[in-house]
């Protein structure tokens, strides 16, 4: 499934689930084959965020996947048109994505220097050890967000990321059980102010500016992409190519990433693990990002990630 976050009009974020040009209600569509069955929904119902369905485990998944079964069905047989007008759905050009998570549950765990060769352009050795860090839950943003260029940095960049979504949460996952313990999988911008890591010599505080983690823009089940180590990875400024890699090149693979972090510690649902990013940023070369820069983070299979830098 290729899940999203959305808002149609002034509406509350509602969960959906993209299909060809057009979102899904879940919620909606899990209400309405309750309805067709003539069964009695108990309980809370359908979970009113993604958040909620990443923690409803492999019951509410699964209620997930009957929605969207029961909507391609309306959707093949009606069209978007009648799935609109029951307002089980609409067309994917009508409604506005937010972060596939748009408000996580803790810090987003990141992983720096995990491809050999920004490590190497940033005068680095590779790590013998994952490197990690967090950025603040609150500096994530939607696809088609507006990244702040703060006055506090005069160094803005960017790094093109696969994010890792947990599902089963745990302590002490072993490396070969890892990739189970994953929900899915989407892209995040890991944007920085460089001048603001030498500062402070340390990563949360240039990383961690208002807006500074783009999301999405869709988050792809785990089933969909069985190998996160057989992805292209790439990012464009204005169109121009600046990287552009595999993440069969990281140092640390997902599995590993996961095993580690996790030793010692519980790890969550809900829980995100960006895992690096590639050669090509902008402090490499000293083009860094300006008002009005277009970027586009992407990732194979997940999707196009767009971005707006803008003043303060």
């Amino acid at each position: 499934m290729r899940l999203v976050t959305y808002r149609k009009g002034s509406s509350k974020p509602r969960v959906g689930a993209l299909l060809n040009d057009a979102v899904l209600d879940l919620g909606a569509l899990a209400a309405d084959l309750a309805r067709e069955r003539g069964a009695v929904r108990r309980g809370r119902g359908f979970p009113k965020t993604m958040l909620e369905l990443i923690q409803g485990g492999p019951e509410v998944l699964a209620l997930a996947r009957e929605a969207l079964s029961h909507g391609e069905a309306v959707l093949k047989r009606d069209g978007v048109a009648a799935l609109t007008e029951r307002k089980l759905g609409a067309p994917a050009d009508k409604i506005r994505l937010e972060a596939p998570i748009p408000r996580p549950a803790r810090n987003v765990f990141c992983l720096g220097r995990n491809y050999k060769e920004h490590a190497a352009e940033r005068g680095a050795e590779a790590p013998p050890h994952p490197v990690y860090f967090t950025k603040a839950p609150e500096t994530v943003v939607a696809p088609g967000a507006k990244v702040i260029h703060h006055a506090a940095t005069k160094e803005l960049d960017y790094e093109v990321e696969l994010a890792v979504v947990i599902g089963t949460g745990g302590r002490d996952i072993p490396r070969a059980d890892a990739l189970k313990h994953v929900f899915g999988y989407t892209i995040i911008n890991d944007v920085t102010a460089r001048d603001l890591q030498k500062k402070h010599q340390q990563w949360f505080k240039g990383k961690s500016l208002d807006t500074f983690c783009p999301m999405g823009p869709v988050l792809v089940t785990a089933d969909e992409m069985p190998d996160p180590q057989a992805l292209a990875i790439s990012l464009r400024v204005n169109g121009q190519l600046r990287q552009s890699s595999h993440t069969s090149k990281m140092i640390f693979p997902v599995a590993q990433c996961i095993d580690v972090l996790s030793q010692g510690m519980m790890l969550l649902p809900g829980d995100i693990i960006a895992t690096g990013t590639p050669e090509g940023v902008g402090a490499a070369s000293g083009n860094f990002l300006k008002a009005g820069d277009r970027i586009e983070a992407e990732v194979e299979g997940i999707g196009i990630l767009h971005s707006k830098v803008v003043r303060p």
